[in-house]
């Protein structure tokens, strides 16, 4: 174990080159520049903050990546296009500009949430780029269907965006705790609430009907790249018949069930996550 998972990695972060991706994204590079890359991608609500628990795990062996979707965190802000981010392609677009401005080849693309589904689709477009796939909480599409359990009718996804049109922070005081799924531990729902207070109402409106109203079953047959599929148990978001399905659907796929309970096990345990990243790169 490289460093204490609760140590942050500002002292480690680099100066990089000022690529226009690199910037609006508010890339930062760490761990070890030989290393093989792994690019974190945090989801919903979330800035790349969230990483800062798991990273440690890997500064020694890895170059690490870490970046903000546009909208969230310190990300630039001006750069949002509701036109281009009203699909999770203008995500998966910004992910391929960034790993093109790094030069990053084989890189293990870590996705937590909706940013699975980013990583989905960047590699199905420019797999050459990529080297494996690990998906975090994956969810291919949030309501249900004939023959498919997403998780949420139609009509909760309908009350849930109603609700967070109408009093943002007051979704953001109720869903996140409930996100996080532990409730013996009260501080990590604060911090997740937090994180979403801190992003801009209009964007995270905007970004949630992107993200809870997003289809992207047919895209995981596509994927050709070794993958790994983390599910926790009690996940209110991505329940365990939706885990099972993304592991089902992408060939030749592993998963792997964590004992963590909730949707943030970057959060919640963070020691666990890494270890099953771990193992199964090497």
């Amino acid at each position: 174990m490289p460093m204490e998972a609760t140590e942050a990695t500002e002292a480690t972060v680099r100066s990089i080159p000022a690529g226009a991706a690199l910037r609006r994204n508010n890339v930062h590079v760490s761990g070890n520049p030989n290393g093989r890359p792994l690019v974190f991608a945090h989801g919903f609500g979330c800035s790349q903050e969230v990483w800062r628990h798991v990273t440690p795990y890997f500064a020694d062996d890895y170059k690490i990546v870490v970046f903000d979707l546009v909208g969230a965190g310190a990300s630039d802000l001006s750069a949002y296009d509701r036109g281009k981010y009203d699909s999770l392609h203008g995500y998966a677009d910004d992910l391929l500009e960034i790993m093109d401005e790094l030069d990053l080849h084989d890189a293990v693309y870590i996705g937590h949430s909706v940013s699975s589904m980013v990583g989905v689709l960047a590699s199905n477009h420019r797999a050459e780029r990529f080297g494996a796939l690990v998906l975090v909480g994956p969810s291919a599409r949030y309501t249900n269907a004939p023959g498919y359990v997403g998780g949420f009718t139609e009509d909760d996804i309908d009350a849930m965006l109603d609700t967070l049109d109408s009093n943002y922070l007051g979704w953001s005081a109720q869903m996140a705790p409930a996100m996080i799924g532990n409730p013996d531990r009260p501080e990590l729902g604060e911090e997740l609430t937090a994180n979403f207070c801190s992003t801009d109402p209009s964007i995270a409106r905007h970004f949630a009907r992107v993200t809870f109203l997003s289809d992207n079953r047919r895209d995981l047959a596509a994927v050709t790249l070794p993958t790994l599929v983390l599910q926790c148990t009690d996940d209110v978001i991505a329940p365990l018949p939706v885990g099972e399905f993304v592991h089902r659907s992408i060939q030749g796929s592993e998963m792997v069930v964590l004992t963590s309970t909730g949707h943030c096990p970057n959060l919640a345990d963070p020691a666990q996550l890494a270890r099953e990243i771990r193992n199964y790169l090497a």
